[in-house]
């Protein structure tokens, strides 16, 4: 199986202290989950190109940013300048994704795609090999600290099933009420990136929450 990567999400933490919460991950994370949403493809505005600035001077992490958002490719250049690693976009959103993955691509942004908990994996299944990575929303997006959905279990197999079937290199993260109890469920059916943030942030020892949450998954995979 793919190596298994952490992705703190920094909605979860204080944005009046930011520099300084990233600090106390930073040393257990293999990148940092940016969760940018415009108030119309879900209920809730959180953050963009300005906050990944300030961010980018204050850390090398790669940014793995999480555009819940309609018209995600009209902020692709403005979000490779800010200091973004790589974009996803929501197949609901974009439901013909070959576009968006190649201006994403042009802009030596790595690209993937996300699915909701409604959504089938078949959905993204002709696209998989546009990606560097498939997204699978185990919580309805827009609010942080929701709890994970067990449903989306059979869907994370399919995903890594079909992955593996076609010899891609292509991750799976899960996204969404992540934590060290409900972490090696999505492990064993094949995600080997998890974003958590409640988990984590909104603990009183964030490094030792994500040393928990690494050791429930098995530790580097």
């Amino acid at each position: 199986m793919h190596s298994v990567k952490i992705a703190p999400s920094i909605l979860a933490a204080d944005f009046a202290r930011l520099a300084e919460d990233v600090d106390r991950v930073a040393a257990h994370a293999d990148m940092l989950h940016v969760d940018v949403m415009d108030g119309h493809f879900v209920p809730n505005l959180s953050m963009g190109p300005p906050v990944i600035t300030a961010l980018r001077r204050h850390t090398d992490l790669p940014f793995d940013c999480h555009l819940m958002m309609s018209n995600a490719d009209c902020y692709l250049e403005q979000l490779a300048e800010s200091g973004a690693t790589g974009v996803t976009v929501h197949i609901e959103a974009f439901p013909e994704p070959d576009d968006v993955a190649t201006a994403a691509r042009d802009l030596e942004l790595e690209f993937g795609l996300v699915i909701n908990p409604p959504t089938p994996f078949d959905a993204v299944r002709p696209f998989v090999e546009l990606c560097d990575m498939v997204v699978i929303m185990a919580v309805h997006p827009g609010f942080g600290g929701q709890s994970f959905i067990d449903s989306v279990i059979p869907k994370i197999r399919a995903a890594r099933e079909f992955i593996e079937s076609q010899g891609l290199g292509v991750d799976i993260e899960v996204d969404g009420g992540i934590t060290a109890a409900t972490a090696p469920a999505a492990r064993a059916a094949g995600a080997n990136v998890f974003v958590a943030g409640t988990a984590v942030f909104r603990q009183a020892d964030p490094a030792a929450a994500m040393k928990a949450l690494r050791d429930s998954i098995g530790g580097a995979g």
